[in-house]
């Protein structure tokens, strides 16, 4: 079996990778101590390994308090086992806790890409509409072109008025809504 060698990776793509690193660099060096700890027990806890350590710790604790009495020996938490209801409930009230911290961070994040996303796409559509307008004076200061006029490439040549836009999907909402 031969090994093929990896094709180079294009430059803009390698800038693009690293931009996207240093975003995310910068996203967990503004984490405070707390968050990133939260965050980093929060990934050990989330595995299967830990349902199957939660059922057999709960699964012990039932079967020693059940087993005990009759081996002639005292009960530490006797049915309906208060102690593992609160020890549950106070486990259940700091991982939703931990959740929800880890989910904030994690947000603030995407809200972050979406920001850069919306920001380069509207960059993008005018870059585009500059281009459009530009082939079109091209093409009308070409004698070998006929001089008609193109109104599709003239409206595509506008940059889209966010606002305008905005306005259409509401309108389409309203009627998606029967409203």
């Amino acid at each position: 079996m031969t090994m093929q060698k990896a094709a180079p990776v294009p430059h803009h793509l390698e800038d693009t990778v690293a931009t996207i690193a240093a975003l995310h660099a910068a996203h967990d060096r503004e984490a405070h101590a707390l968050q990133k700890a939260v965050s980093r027990a929060t990934g050990g806890i989330a595995r299967p390994v830990t349902l199957i350590l939660i059922t057999t710790a709960i699964a012990v604790w039932v079967t020693l308090n059940l087993t005990l009495p009759k081996l002639g020996h005292a009960v530490f938490d006797p049915y309906p086992f208060s102690l593992l209801s609160t020890a549950v409930s106070t486990v259940g009230l700091y991982l939703a806790a931990m959740i929800l911290i880890t989910q904030r961070h994690d947000d603030e994040m995407a809200t972050r890409r979406e920001q850069i996303t919306l920001e380069l796409a509207i960059l993008s559509e005018q870059k585009s509409a500059k281009i459009i307008a530009l082939l079109e004076v091209s093409r009308r200061n070409d004698p070998n072109q006929g001089n008609y006029r193109d109104e599709v490439a003239e409206a595509l040549a506008k940059p889209a008025d966010a606002e305008v836009v905005l306005d259409a999907i509401r309108a389409a909402e309203k009627v998606e809504d029967g409203g």
